[in-house]
């Protein structure tokens, strides 16, 4: 009953069969029996089935909640047990992109790592298709992209929706502006992140769709480094909402506009394993907690 629950569970938070079942490694005809037999099992109804949508029933929400307690109690199991082994450091590789490396990797692996499971982490880098191609050939483990894929080979699990907004040194005379339209824009001094990643393409076809010229004065690869220059140099530029924490906006004197524009510039970042990778139990229990939480509370989420 209990790989009942967990496939129960998961169907749940993916909030699909069919995404449950490509997260679980199965087909979905596979699953719907397994959740079938469970509710025969259990002499309930978990799910009313409402077209393609599944909301749970009463019985469904008590059955979620004692799997989430299962999944608590297997977790802390797995760690009680870990102390007692010999020590043996697990060795992960994890395949991440320029920006998402700047953006989401320092926070994945914050929230992956336990000083009960001691974790080696290597990182590589690359474009997205890149990543993808060393997650399929076993080179990487894991892999953050800032996109959606499917493969038959990879199981694809999106983890939060970004967006663009506009950053300001505190006193730019369009921080002092009642509204900012994208008009505003034209002409401005900007910094604007390199060429080629994804962040510069919306950016570019953003522009492009609104008749924008803007006054690109420097590309730079670096967050960091466009963060600095912004107040510095007295210029604008645009930047993944993911990345502005409350600390960096207010330890740089900066100030952040929301146009509405800017929240078409959507772009999920997903995290993306292959199928036939056996990762440890320990460590697959604790990605499970990583992606819940991320998808509940957003990547910067304790």
């Amino acid at each position: 009953m209990l790989n009942q629950l967990k496939d129960f569970a998961a169907v749940v938070e993916h909030t699909s069969l069919n995404r449950a079942a490509q997260a679980l490694n199965m087909s979905q005809p596979a699953l719907s029996r397994r959740i079938s037999a469970l509710e025969r099992e259990l002499d309930v109804t978990l799910f009313d089935r409402k077209g393609k949508k599944l909301v749970l029933t009463r019985a469904g929400e008590i059955a979620y909640e004692y799997a989430m307690q299962f999944r608590q109690l297997e977790r802390r199991f797995l760690h009680a047990l870990a102390e007692h082994r010999p020590e043996e450091r697990i060795s992960l590789t994890i395949g991440a992109s320029l920006t998402t490396l700047q953006t989401t990797l320092p926070d994945f692996i914050h929230q992956l790592t336990s000083p009960k499971l001691p974790i080696e982490i290597n990182a590589v880098t690359g474009k997205t298709h890149e990543i993808v191609k060393l997650v399929l050939e076993g080179k990487a483990d894991l892999g953050l992209i800032a996109s959606e894929t499917k493969h038959d080979e990879l199981v694809c699990l999106p983890l939060f929706t970004d967006h663009l907004v506009l950053v300001l040194p505190k006193g730019h005379r369009l921080d002092r502006a009642e509204t900012v339209q994208m008009h505003d824009l034209q002409d401005v001094p900007m910094i604007l992140f390199s060429r080629g990643t994804w962040y510069r393409i919306l950016t570019d076809e953003l522009f492009q769709k609104y008749a924008i010229v803007p006054d690109i004065r420097m590309e730079i690869d670096s967050f960091e480094a466009i963060i600095r220059l912004v107040p510095t140099c007295n210029m604008a530029t645009l930047l993944p909402a993911s990345y502005l924490r409350p600390s960096i906006i207010a330890d740089n004197g900066l100030a952040v506009a929301t146009l509405p524009e800017l929240k078409q510039t959507t772009r999920t970042t997903s995290l993306i394993f292959s199928r036939t990778n056996r990762l440890p139990p320990a460590v697959f229990t604790m990605l499970e907690d990583t992606v819940r939480r991320w998808r509940q509370h957003g990547p910067h989420s304790a």
